[in-house]
């Protein structure tokens, strides 16, 4: 089982490497998961689990491999004869936690305490109430304690798993505005102080300088760090786009949003940019533009970020007069338009709404392939995003 649950992990996507999974060996070994499931499971993800990403692949794996544990029907009942036959009886409660487990000296202990306690009591080991030692009570620590109101504290392993507590870290989830907004950030390039006017006062420059000119006032001038960042994002419209519109939207604003850009465009285009683009995205034809003459706007030093499903028929992409929208010239099939996009910038990145595992098995598959070819293709999600980003710095 324990080998299974290796490579259960590995298909959920936590990178387990075998060093590690000798670690954890190692701690079973040593006791350290306290022969038990729960044990067993905060020591696995402390072993095998490198950041809080994957927590909640953690929990999937753990769910799939031991979830199908159960308790033997007479388990209790065996626990409970073992209890009371086993165990010496103690003189005093407070003496131990441990106590012969007595169902009917229990219910004349609860009958006994609830007449003579007369007010609110939490922790200890003597009266009934929440926390503490005390067997009568919940949330306590006392192993054969009588659970009184509240809820159980001590879940099971494969219960805690169950919960997805940590589904929230994921990183291969959709994008919120937020995270565009964070990931948009690191793409931030500033100029050196080589180049530009000297126009922005040097606070320290100037009172160094004062001292030297013997307290007399002497400005000292610098030249600024600008951001020079030029981005240009591109957008698929409509067809089969239209249920990830709420992803686009969100990205859109997180761009709009951003102040850390010299210059920003937006396009949009259906399934594929042609020879026209449009500058809305209701992609009528009479607000679009000359695809050729972006082309000729936006320098090669822009970062080109394009969003789409790359999904649709290969004749749109491969076929001249392969265009289904109105208006659109077919002299050239889309193909050639994406292949001058790769020639003529440095920096680009192709963003994917669709799964990555999908890529291969989902319609569209051969035109995702074939946009591949020119293009660095990233899942939408935060994971993908953060790569995409470190795409975009580096020059091809």
């Amino acid at each position: 089982m324990f080998n299974d649950f290796f490579y259960t992990l590995r298909q959920e996507g936590v990178p387990v490497t075998p060093t590690e999974w000798m670690t954890l060996h190692e701690g079973l070994k040593m006791g350290l998961a306290f022969s038990g499931l729960t044990g067993f499971y905060y020591l696995g993800r402390a072993c095998l689990v490198k950041s809080e990403a994957h927590y909640d692949r953690y929990d999937l794996a753990f769910q799939r491999c031991f979830g199908q544990i159960n308790t033997p029907e007479d388990f209790l009942e065996k626990v409970l004869a073992w209890l009371e036959s086993e165990l010496p009886p103690l003189e005093t409660e407070e003496s131990s936690p441990f106590k012969a487990w007595n169902l009917e000296e229990l219910r004349l202990l609860l009958e006994d305490r609830l007449n003579r306690q007369e007010e609110k009591h939490e922790g200890g080991s003597h009266w009934i109430g929440p926390g503490g030692h005390s067997r009568l009570g919940h949330s306590g620590i006392n192993p054969v304690g009588l659970r009184i109101d509240g809820q159980s504290v001590n879940n099971s392993a494969v219960k805690v798993a169950g919960q997805r507590k940590y589904k929230e870290l994921r990183t291969d989830e959709t994008l919120e505005t937020r995270h565009f907004e964070v990931a948009l950030r690191k793409l931030r390039q500033l100029t050196t102080r080589e180049d530009g006017p000297l126009d922005e006062l040097d606070l320290d420059g100037t009172i160094d300088a004062t001292c030297q000119n013997g307290g007399f006032l002497k400005l000292d001038w610098r030249r600024p760090r600008r951001n020079e960042l030029k981005v240009a994002l591109f957008m698929d419209s409509g067809g089969s786009m239209t249920p990830y519109v709420h992803i686009v939207k969100r990205l859109f604003t997180a761009v709009n949003k951003s102040s850390h850009f010299k210059d920003l465009q937006f396009y949009y285009f259906h399934n594929c940019i042609y020879e026209r683009i449009y500058a809305n995205s209701m992609c009528v034809p009479r607000d679009s533009v000359s695809t050729r003459e972006i082309l000729k706007k936006l320098a090669s030093d822009y970062r080109i970020i394009i969003v789409g499903d790359a999904s649709m028929s290969p004749g749109e992409l491969i076929m001249t007069g392969g265009a289904i929208d109105w208006g659109v010239s077919k002299n050239e099939p889309g193909l050639a338009w994406l292949k001058r996009f790769s020639n003529r910038f440095r920096y680009a990145a192709w963003l994917n709404p669709k799964p990555e595992k999908n890529w291969h098995s989902t319609d569209g598959a051969e035109t995702i392939a074939l946009i591949r070819r020119y293009f660095s293709m990233f899942e939408l999600t935060v994971e993908g995003l953060e790569r995409a980003v470190k795409r975009l710095k580096v020059s091809r």
